[in-house]
């Protein structure tokens, strides 16, 4: 059974927050798999996870050199942050960067994943984010914010080890 929530985020800042939020949750395993258009907000989101992961160097979009490991500063798990827009196919190419040896120590966050590295895990954490412009949104949130930068972002756990988490506790 899938478990889920849905958050509106009305900034980068916010979307920085659920990042961090959203790292206190996860640990050494965990498949996050981002997905949403270009400009969504997938990279800001994971460069919240890394600074709740503790982890090394300035998160920043892995798209030229697919995949970048982020090293803990201290005894929490790495962050592999992969980029798998140029990736056509699927979970072959993925195996090709060894993902699955850095699964089981890791948290692995994949922009662009979806419908290529499922197979990767049978638990993972699906976030999907997506502009509200032009959709029914929260208005009150909207009209407190930069229209441009409201997101509807919905976090899905996929499989036994999400059943049990809170993620409504996201929402802050």
């Amino acid at each position: 059974m899938d478990v889920g929530t849905r958050i509106t985020v009305t900034s980068p800042d916010q979307m920085r927050d659920l990042g961090r939020r959203l790292a206190k949750l996860l640990r050494p395993g965990d498949l996050v798999l981002l997905t949403g258009e270009l400009g969504a907000g997938k990279t800001t989101l994971t460069r919240g996870l890394g600074e709740g992961l503790g982890v090394r160097g300035a998160v920043t979009s892995p798209t030229f050199v697919i995949a970048r490991v982020h090293p803990s500063l201290g005894d929490g798990p790495p962050l592999v942050h992969v980029d798998a827009y140029r990736l056509n196919g699927g979970l072959d190419e993925m195996e090709d960067l060894d993902l699955d040896v850095s699964l089981p120590d890791s948290v692995v966050a994949v922009e662009w994943g979806e419908g290529k590295v499922e197979g990767l895990a049978d638990d993972r954490l699906h976030v999907v984010i997506q502009r509200t412009v032009g959709s029914d949104m929260a208005v009150a949130d909207a009209m407190a914010a930069d229209v441009d930068d409201v997101r509807d972002v919905v976090v899905t756990g996929v499989g036994p080890r999400w059943a049990g988490e809170d993620l409504a506790s996201l929402a802050g």
